[in-house]
């Protein structure tokens, strides 16, 4: 790794894509076909402009359409490519594709009971232990090829949320409805050398909380 001047930090900014069009109000996670709305487009330009005076040396994105989407106009602004991380994916989730998710509605179906046996892991998807470990290990080594500057990786809620109670050294089990995580929000891990010295949070496009449709998206 090449060394960092003393003093001279390294930011890691995991970004959530724009809102998507998405008017059935499925829980699309992996789902091909689900690009940002028109909202979501006019989001992913107002988070560009906020990173746009940044010393960025990498945009990376998860291979879905909305994060690819969302990770266009942050590229275009420091003329560079946008680069495929498949760490960055959203989560698997055994109700995709379904208009309700883990809850009461999936309550009212007596098939779906075994899915909800564990909320702590979950046991309807993919371990938050997995996500946290994936996304750390991509923040790690985009951190280390691209030392004292700024790299942007474009991701989803729960990957990005599970990222930052992991950083922060809380329990990654938590109420979905509490995520600090809006559309098209930027979540910064600044490091000074590895080791992480701060997590920032901001929402160049505004507020927007958990929209419905959205959430673990």
């Amino acid at each position: 790794m090449t060394a960092v001047p003393a003093g001279r930090q390294t930011r890691v900014h995991l970004v959530r894509h724009g809102e998507v069009f998405n008017p059935d109000k499925i829980l699309y996670g992996r789902l091909p076909g689900f690009g940002l709305s028109e909202n979501g487009h006019r989001q992913a330009k107002v988070t560009a402009e906020y990173l746009a005076g940044l010393d960025v040396a990498a945009v990376v994105a998860s291979p879905l359409d909305r994060a690819q989407q969302t990770a266009a106009p942050i590229a275009a602004a420091h003329n560079l490519p946008v680069q495929v991380d498949p760490r960055l994916i959203e989560s698997r989730n055994a109700f995709e594709g379904h208009t309700f998710e883990a809850g009461p509605a999936a309550l009212a179906r007596p098939r779906m009971w075994r899915l909800l046996a564990n909320p702590l892991r979950p046991s309807w998807g993919e371990p938050y232990t997995e996500i946290a470990g994936r996304m750390l290990a991509a923040a790690e080594e985009w951190r280390d090829t691209h030392p004292g500057r700024h790299v942007v990786l474009v991701s989803h809620q729960l990957p990005v949320w599970t990222a930052r109670r992991a950083l922060e050294g809380q329990r990654l089990w938590h109420r979905p409805d509490r995520r600090q995580c809006g559309l098209a929000s930027v979540t910064t891990a600044v490091y000074e050398g590895d080791r992480l010295v701060g997590v920032e949070y901001a929402e160049p496009a505004g507020p927007t909380g958990n929209t419905p449709g959205s959430v673990g998206a």
